[in-house]
C-alpha cells in the first residue's frame, strides 16, 4: 500500500500528513506516508485543490482533511 498526501506545505496540508500517519500508527501498518509539494506531480493526479489524499495511486479525498477515524476507514480493507 503506498499513501500520499499532496500539498504545497499549507496548515491543513500538514494537518493532513498528521492525521495519514496517525491512521497508519493505529492501524499497525509498517507503511510510511509520502509528501508530495511538487504542483505538477499534485496537478499530474487531477488535482486542483489541496490538500488530497492519495491512496495506491487512487485520490481519495480533495480540498478537505479528514479525522483520523475517516483515514483508518478509507485505509481497512
Amino acid at each position: 500500500m503506498t499513501i500520499k498526501v499532496l500539498g504545497t506545505g499549507c496548515a491543513k496540508c500538514r494537518k493532513l500528513e498528521e492525521h495519514a500517519k496517525e491512521a497508519v500508527k493505529t492501524l499497525g501498518l509498517d507503511i510510511s506516508v509520502e509528501k508530495i509539494e511538487d504542483v505538477k506531480s499534485i496537478m499530474s493526479y487531477g488535482v486542483m485543490m489541496t490538500p488530497a489524499l492519495v491512496v495506491d495511486e487512487v485520490v481519495k479525498t480533495v480540498g478537505k482533511v479528514p479525522s483520523v477515524k475517516d483515514i483508518v476507514k478509507i485505509l481497512q480493507p
